[in-house]
């Protein structure tokens, strides 16, 4: 199974519990509604991540923004999928064009459109 997901809340999750009690694994299932066995083995790599909602409350609880922690286990919020469905081509298209540019290139368009005067 791929682990980036199940590393990173790990990680994440452990460098914070060095610091406050409040992000054991056991407290921060409770927070999530998920079993402490569960979120062991999901963070081992052992079971698949779970769904949107559930990925998104595990990425409030340890204060970390939820569509890269959406990204990290493969999925992609609701709210995205509806917004590339109403232009699919073109956000495909966007997505190929921004694959092999630094972030730096791609943070720039962004505030570009951001910013932008429409």
């Amino acid at each position: 199974m791929d682990r980036p997901f199940s590393d990173y809340v790990r990680s994440v999750r452990q460098k914070r519990a060095e610091i406050d009690p409040a992000f054991s694994l056991r407290r921060i299932a409770g927070v999530v509604d998920l079993e402490p066995s569960y979120l062991s083995k999901i963070e081992r790599g052992l079971e698949a991540p779970p769904g949107e909602e559930k990925i998104k409350r595990l990425a409030a609880a340890l204060g970390e923004d939820p569509d890269v922690v959406l990204a990290l286990a493969g999925k992609v919020s609701s709210e995205l999928q509806a917004i590339i469905c109403q232009r699919p081509a073109l956000f495909a298209e966007l997505l190929r064009t921004f694959r092999n540019l630094p972030n730096h290139a791609v943070a720039r368009v962004v505030r570009e459109v951001r910013d932008g005067d429409w």
